[in-house]
């Protein structure tokens, strides 16, 4: 195995590690929408916001290590903030 061939394993585990870490936040996300309804719950919204802000960690460590483009990163970072959004102008809807 060649170090080009290691190094893109790595990055590819990286970003699979990385989705999967998304994976779960949107989760988090979708089961708040769904519960949106019924209740409001400012604890949840802060372990949202702690999530994404350890997500954006992980990727900018990932980045700088090199184990995953910027802008993929980036990518990643942004479709999850946008979900959150959604989420939190759904909770201001609703209040209001």
């Amino acid at each position: 195995m060649t170090s080009s061939d290691l190094q893109e394993q790595l990055n590819m585990k990286a970003v699979n590690l990385l989705q999967e870490d998304a994976d779960k936040i949107q989760k988090l996300i979708e089961v708040q929408m769904e519960n949106l309804a019924t209740r409001y719950c400012p604890l949840y919204e802060e372990v949202l916001d702690t999530q994404m802000y350890g997500f954006s960690k992980e990727v900018d460590f990932a980045v700088r290590a090199g184990l995953l483009p910027e802008l993929t990163g980036k990518q990643l970072v942004s479709q999850l903030e946008r979900n959150l959004a959604i989420l939190y102008e759904a909770l201001n809807n609703k209040e209001a």
